[in-house]
């Protein structure tokens, strides 16, 4: 949801011939499909995709600094940095075992959570930061590091769990990512992929759906004691289910990057740096996964 639906036309004062909802009934949609998306993240060990629209449509700065995109990408990149901090203690949470023959014959390294409450501790936190800055945008600034160490630990004992079993997925799952986001970046500044109002809310609709198809795999889980075989197999249905969501994961940066281009333009306040920085983040993450997921099925 990174673009933020609250920042409509009107908002940046732009002029247009699309109809669009006022922006009270925009950000009553956004927050329900927000609330969502973050909940279904839980339960999946998978980030909340991005933040939806915080409370009431932004305006202008009156004074003192303003939103820009050099601030933009000095925020990402310092979240980035605290990411990194996060993820090196994380991986060493995990112990990886000798590796052994298994019955048929293929190679199985036992590996092991350190402590597992230590991992879903450190995601509810991440969880309760993300809820937090989500309808206190103001809040992004203080709330950024402390979400990017303990997102950052998630990710480096995720990280270490899938590495132990298919030697060498983190560095191709990171190259993937990165790759993915110089593509889209591109896309967007060639004007390829432009974020309308037809293009945003199908993307919208399709995230919300993944967290739905997530959150019910999780409730299965529950009842039943047994996964989805459809999305976590390697089964051919389960790779396409795969790419389909790496590819949503990917279109959510293209309302990223328009919510930092139309912001920076506006010249919204300042700590909206912090906001799109930890949105930016937010869908980056998920796609790390997403892909780590996707290359786990392919390798198997």
């Amino acid at each position: 949801m990174s673009r933020n639906p609250v920042l409509n036309d009107n908002v940046f004062g732009e002029s247009t011939t699309d109809q669009r909802p006022s922006p009270a009934q925009e950000w009553d949609a956004a927050q329900g499909a927000g609330a969502a998306r973050a909940g279904a993240a839980l339960p999946n060990a998978l980030p909340p995709t991005q933040a939806p629209a915080p409370g009431g449509p932004f305006t202008p700065a009156t004074g003192g600094k303003v939103m820009t995109l050099g601030g933009v990408s000095a925020a990402t990149l310092f979240m980035f940095a605290f990411l990194l901090i996060g993820a090196a203690w994380g991986w060493g949470q995990v112990t990886q075992g000798t590796p052994t023959i298994g019955l048929d014959g293929t190679s199985v390294t036992p590996v092991e959570f350190n402590s597992p409450g230590l991992l879903i501790g450190c995601l509810l936190g991440a969880f309760v930061i993300t809820i937090v800055t989500v309808f206190k945008p103001k809040l992004a600034r203080f709330t950024a590091i402390p979400y990017a160490l303990l997102e950052g630990a998630v990710l480096g004992m995720i990280s270490h769990f899938y590495n132990a079993q298919f030697s060498g997925i983190v560095i191709q799952a990171i190259l993937a990512t990165f790759g993915v986001f110089l593509a889209m970046l591109v896309l967007y500044g060639l004007r390829i992929l432009r974020a309308t109002p037809k293009f945003t809310k199908g993307v919208i609709a399709a995230t919300f759906g993944i967290m739905v198809l997530y959150l019910g795999s999780f409730v299965w889980g529950l009842v039943t004691g047994n996964s989805v075989s459809f999305l976590n197999d390697a089964s051919p249905l389960s790779i396409g289910i795969s790419v389909i969501i790496v590819i949503v994961a990917a279109l959510n940066l293209i309302l990223d990057f328009d919510f930092i281009e139309r912001g920076s333009k506006n010249d919204l306040p300042a700590y909206m740096d912090w906001y799109a920085a930890f949105g930016l983040v937010l869908t980056l993450v998920w796609l790390y996964i997403e892909m780590l997921r996707l290359l786990s099925k392919i390798r198997q």
